[in-house]
């Protein structure tokens, strides 16, 4: 593959979604994400959610090209 291939492979698209925290059930995994989304995520503008999505997007990329937490970025196996 090309190295333009790659790099397009290679990119996160991330999606936000509002979800009820008593509906979510605990699993062995978890990411600390904390410090670097707090207050800089909002949902319930559309311009804002636009801006959310890119810093959500730019975290993850930065993540993914350092190979930290490389179970978070594989496909699962079901």
């Amino acid at each position: 593959m090309g190295r333009l291939k790659i790099t397009r492979r290679s990119r996160i698209h991330p999606f936000l979604m509002v979800c009820n925290h008593k509906h979510i059930l605990p699993t062995r995994y978890s990411i600390a994400l904390g410090a670097e989304f707090k207050g800089k995520i909002s949902l319930s503008d559309p311009t804002k959610r636009k801006a959310s999505k890119a810093i959500v997007r730019q975290v993850f990329q930065r993540r993914y090209y350092a190979g930290k937490n490389k179970w978070f970025f594989q496909k699962l196996k079901f």
